[in-house]
């Protein structure tokens, strides 16, 4: 996993994970791993997924890199304390995954709660199972 600057100024986390990596086939397939993890958690909690790809796809003046097959975002919550209102501008969480034609691309955008980071770290690191 790797931590690289997006459009020079979002801090981004990121794995790719070559299909011959993991026993996943599908960006559905990974939603419904990260989405079981979630739910198990004793803090997180699920919200729901996001169909980009699609979403994109159906605009009138929508593009899509030709590598990219498929592309969704699952979208939690790791929040336990509310210090303030501006905290909700960082919340809540989305992990995106990106079907290119030999890998999947993980990513999510860094938290303020070191604790999410490491959780979110550690399940992108789990769609490597072989």
């Amino acid at each position: 996993m790797k931590q690289i600057t997006v459009m020079e100024k979002y801090p981004v986390f990121t794995i790719e994970v070559f299909n011959n990596e993991t026993t996943y086939k599908s960006v559905d397939e990974i939603i419904n791993y990260l989405k079981q993890e979630i739910v198990a958690h004793p803090i997180a909690v699920y919200i729901g997924e996001f169909d980009h790809y699609t979403h994109t796809r159906n605009l009138e003046a929508g593009k899509i890199s030709e590598d990219i097959k498929d592309a969704k975002n699952i979208i939690c919550c790791f929040g336990k304390v509310l210090p303030n209102p501006e905290v909700l501008a960082v919340r809540p969480r989305s992990i995106g995954i990106a079907q290119m034609p030999d890998r999947f691309v993980i990513s999510f955008l860094e938290a303020p709660n070191p604790e999410a980071n490491a959780t979110m770290e550690k399940w992108s690191k789990a769609i490597v199972n072989i």
